[in-house]
This record gives structure tokens, sequence and C-alpha cells, in this order.
């Protein structure tokens, strides 16, 4: 039978996956943290999922080894060369060149497969609708389209087992999210947001994301702990 208080947490070291994490170890679940390495631009990302992991304390964390060449030709992960500067406009404009190829379905299959292995029935994955930037993986309509295919698709979903998705960022605002984080304890000093970081780890404060960061904790009436360049 599965365990209804074990959940696969989806880890990439931002901002939204450590609050997210915090909200799953606030409502009583046994977490294992997942990330992964598809060889990406900002690899110290790697670095902060571990250091998040580490502050809050999960029963397991995980990294799974993704070939880069089946999530190729995005900015994040090829020499593309990663937007700056750009207009809050024109950020919500079409979907830019940091998507990288259907990365979220890949990683919450890799979360199903190992919720299946481990009796659990709960994933929780910090993608937000509000502040995405144009990632159509981020939206609500995929979210619940996972959840059906989670429960078609799996020995446990047809014997009756009921998986759900947890996204409890979807409809938050940047500012929102960094204020639910300083409220449950993040330490968003050991965070990481920057797409195109400097070698010594500094954030740009020009990319999509820093940009999105820095407004977040400006509406929030908060200072970022972060070094930028």
């Amino acid at each position: 039978m599965a365990d209804n208080r074990k959940a696969i947490v989806l880890v990439s070291g931002g901002i939204d996956s450590a609050t997210t994490l915090a909200i799953a170890k606030h409502e009583g679940f046994s977490v294992y943290a997942l990330s992964f390495d598809y060889d990406q631009r900002h690899r110290i990302e790697l670095e902060a999922a571990d250091r998040i992991t580490m502050s809050l304390g999960v029963d397991e964390h995980r990294v799974i080894k993704i070939d880069k060449s089946l999530m190729s030709h995005s900015a994040l992960t090829d020499d593309i060369a990663v937007p700056k500067s750009r207009s809050t406009d024109a950020m919500s404009q079409g979907i830019p060149t940091t998507y990288v190829p259907a990365r979220n379905t890949i990683f919450l299959a890799n979360a199903l497969a190992w919720a299946e292995v481990i009796d659990a029935r709960h994933i929780f994955i910090g993608v937000n609708a509000i502040d995405y930037s144009g990632y159509p993986d981020c939206r609500p309509e995929f979210i619940n389209a996972f959840e059906k295919v989670a429960n078609l698709a799996t020995k446990a979903g047809v014997e009756g087992v009921q998986f759900k998705i947890h996204a409890p960022l979807i409809r938050l605002t940047k500012a929102e999210i960094i204020s639910k984080a300083n409220s449950l304890g993040v330490d968003l000093s050991l965070t990481h947001s920057c797409y195109d970081p400097t070698p010594d780890g500094r954030a740009c404060g020009r990319c999509d994301s820093c940009q999105l960061r820095l407004k977040g904790f400006a509406d929030a009436g908060l200072t970022d702990p972060v070094k930028y360049a």
C-alpha cells in the first residue's frame, strides 16, 4: 500500500523548489528530493540543491544523470546566448531560448517512477504560471495533464493508488513565493537562480531569472542575500 506521507520533491536549487520543499516538510511529508544533472550551463544549481536539502532536511536526495543531447538546443545547455536586460513585456512574449525541451515532463516522469518504487503517492514541483517566463511546462494545464498520465500509465495507478502532483506555487507571484519562503524559515542565501553566473558563482543580475528574482525581493520588501556581479 502506498505511503500517504512520502513525497518526491523536485529540487533544482532555486527559490521556487526550495520553497516547495519547505512546504512539503511543513505539511508533514517525508521528503525524497530529486535533482538532475544534464550538463546544464548553470551547474552551480546542483551545489545549491545540495545545500538546500541539507539545510531543510530530507530522507534522501538523489541526483539523476541525463544525457545532455536529449535536452539540447537551449541557452541553458548549449553555446547559445542567454537573453539579458529584457523588459517585463519582452519576457512575457513567446517561449525564450532558455526553454529546455520537455524538461519538466522528463523530470516528472523520473519522479513518478521513483514514487512507484518507494510506494509514495505525492510529487511536488515548484512550477509557477505567473512569473514563469513563458515556459509551456509550467502551466496548470500541463500539471493537470501529467497527473492524469501518472494515474493511467502506472501499475499503482491501475490498481487504485492515486498519484497527486502538487504545484503549491503555481498561482503565486515571485514576491509571494519569497515571502512564503521567509515565513517558513528557508535560507534563501543558499539558493541559486541565475542562468549565466560568473565563474566564481555570482549571479549576473541581468538574465530573465535574475530580474524576476530581484523584482520579487523588492516587491516583498526584502533584500536578496546572494552575491551579484
